[in-house]
């Protein structure tokens, strides 16, 4: 039963995100420039940015402006949603009502959203993004579910607060299986923040914004936004799933200690994205189906007790 200061929790981590999250996209901008030796934007340009889009004219264009505008709320909307189901430096205020396989559905929805956005454009550029990005989901989408899905059998329960506790290294603090999947995720991750060398559906240089390549104004600033806060959302499901020590302490060495884990995080998908060329989809799609592969190994093992 979801109570009222589950409801206050709630609020704050979607609160605590929105203010935060942009902050960690001008320090991956900020970081990347330093390392290719420019001067780069300054650290609260994405606020900016953000806040020019939110202002400008709402321009209908496309098939389909319905969709569009609907596609946009559904992006941030889920991004949100999964905010208030994982921990940030603290117990998920609703964590103990969700599973795993709402966690799973919520993040496929989140990549779903973008596919109805470019569909909705209707545009070359959109449609040729869209075809990536689905090329995209389906090969790499299911390493976090089996992720979730080795935790959940570890930790004998669906629970998400009993999952996102570090589950996938099973009782007794390791596990084979949590060992190789700890590797494939860390191989992944990038790909899940959607930056180089996996940044393929977007590729600004090749098909100008991809899915979003028909977006402005308003729309654009809530997709934009929801890419934010889903780095922050993978990153907290990846610190809950791998890195938990320290999620038990009180507020705030806690949260503290979260947000230096997500800070962490950020800065090795800036360095690997600032010292990387992108990959091509056929490239990308082998590379996750050899991952994929080594994950389902993971999840055998860990029915077997390893």
């Amino acid at each position: 039963m979801i109570t009222g200061h589950d409801i206050l929790g709630a609020a704050v981590n979607v609160f605590l995100v929105l203010l935060l999250a942009p902050l960690f996209q001008g320090v991956l901008r900020k970081v990347t420039a330093i390392v290719q030796s420019r001067q780069g934007p300054p650290l609260f340009q994405p606020y900016f940015d953000l806040l020019k889009l939110l202002g400008k004219e709402d321009v209908e264009s496309g098939e389909s402006p319905g969709f569009q505008r609907f596609a946009a709320y559904l992006s941030l909307a889920t991004a949100l949603s999964l905010v208030c189901l994982v921990p940030l430096g603290h117990a998920a205020p609703l964590g103990g009502t969700g599973d795993a396989i709402l966690l799973i559905y919520l993040l496929t929805l989140s990549g779903m959203a973008t596919l109805l956005a470019g569909l909705a454009a209707g545009s070359t550029y959109s449609l040729l993004g869209i075809s990536r990005e689905m090329m995209m989901i389906i090969t790499l989408e299911p390493l976090f579910a089996v992720a979730v899905i080795v935790g959940a059998v570890h930790a004998g329960s669906l629970r998400l607060d009993v999952i996102l506790n570090g589950s996938v290294y099973a009782t007794d603090g390791f596990s084979w299986s949590g060992a190789i999947l700890l590797l494939v995720m860390l191989l992944s991750f990038q790909a899940f923040a959607q930056r180089l060398p996996f940044d393929i559906a977007e590729a600004e240089t090749e098909l100008m914004e991809g899915p979003l390549s028909e977006y402005s104004g308003p729309k654009l600033a809530l997709f934009k936004y929801a890419q934010m806060v889903r780095l922050v959302v993978y990153g907290a499901l990846f610190a809950g799933l791998f890195l938990p020590w320290g999620s038990n302490l009180e507020f705030p060495a806690g949260a503290l200690l979260f947000w230096a884990k997500m800070s962490a995080l950020v800065l090795l998908v800036t360095v690997v994205a600032a010292t990387h060329a992108r990959y091509r989809i056929d490239q990308a799609i082998r590379y996750f189906a050899g991952l994929l592969a080594v994950a389902f190994v993971a999840l055998i093992l860990a029915s077997l007790g390893h």
